[in-house]
């Protein structure tokens, strides 16, 4: 079932059971290495977190990036791909690859920049040669839009998922995603006219709590139904929390959240003591560098169930 109605939304979730074999959290990660990092000038279009007025340093980020590979391994097993200077964006790789138990998703990214980390025949190999996944390939579909877990949040252990539609993602898309994913239940809604991506504004930890920033919905409707639908175990996040991408975070397990060292430092006490009471501890580390092209900690991880 698809909706952008909110009562629809949580008349069905209501229904709703976890799934009895599903995993809340991934069973390993994976990355790709900043290669030559620098700012995409098409990404900047419809990206208003980056400023391509600011430099960066290449051998800062690719440092940052692999802390962050050490940091996670604490809590999954992690692999990381090689990067290409031709896609500085590729950092980000959760927007084109994705998995569900058994199959890679390839999203239909919307600038050609992206669009040609569609292509890597070694990530496509090592899920479908080595792990044996079966593969979904949206990226040739030219009638949708459909950036996989920037733009739909899944709740795994119920099969839900949540689709910010923006230039990154259109209706069509998040059918496609729907049936892809082999979701239950997906809602739609319209992002605030300046979001691109759902987990800018939207992270849901281990299927039992969220993050939420409020002001990155259309309709405030919304994100109280998101709220209600995991009982009201939410953190809300500030306008400037969410600029310093406090809700790009994710859990890798059950005990902890992972953010951005500047995510972490924007949280309040009052916050970081809800989310311990929620069963997590706050894991950050410093992406300074990677966060001036427009993401964040969440994005640089593409998770592997």
């Amino acid at each position: 079932m698809i909706t952008t109605s909110p009562t629809e939304f949580l008349e069905a979730f209501a229904t709703l059971a976890p799934l009895p074999d599903a995993a809340a959290t991934a069973r390993a990660a994976y990355l790709v290495a900043p290669a030559e990092f620098s700012l995409a000038a098409e990404s900047a279009r419809d990206n208003r977190y980056m400023d391509l007025s600011i430099a960066v340093d290449p051998l800062t980020a690719l440092a940052q990036h692999g802390v962050l590979a050490q940091a996670l391994r604490a809590d999954l097993p992690v692999i990381t791909f090689p990067g290409n200077p031709a896609t500085p964006d590729a950092v980000f790789p959760n927007n084109v690859f994705a998995t569900a138990p058994g199959r890679l998703i390839i999203g239909r990214m919307r600038h050609a920049v992206r669009q040609r980390e569609a292509e890597r025949h070694d990530i496509r190999g090592f899920f479908g040669e080595v792990l044996g996944y079966d593969e979904i390939d949206l990226s040739g579909c030219d009638d949708l839009v459909a950036e996989l877990t920037g733009s739909l949040i899944i709740d795994r252990a119920r099969g839900v998922g949540y689709c910010g539609l923006s230039e990154r993602c259109d209706l069509a898309g998040a059918h496609a995603m729907h049936q892809a994913f082999e979701l239950r239940l997906t809602f739609c809604f319209e992002l605030a006219e300046s979001e691109y991506h759902t987990n800018v504004v939207l992270a849901l930890l281990a299927s039992r709590a969220a993050i939420i920033a409020a002001d990155g919905f259309r309709d405030p409707a919304v994100p109280q139904a998101i709220a209600k639908a995991h009982g009201n175990r939410a953190i809300w996040l500030t306008p400037a929390q969410k600029q310093a991408f406090a809700a790009n975070a994710i859990a890798l397990s059950d005990q902890r959240v992972w953010m951005s060292a500047c995510a972490a430092n924007a949280l309040t006490d009052e916050q970081r003591e809800t989310l311990a009471d929620y069963g997590f501890a706050v894991g950050a580390v410093d992406l300074s560098e990677i966060e001036k092209a427009g993401g964040s900690l969440r994005c640089c991880v593409g998770e592997i169930y």
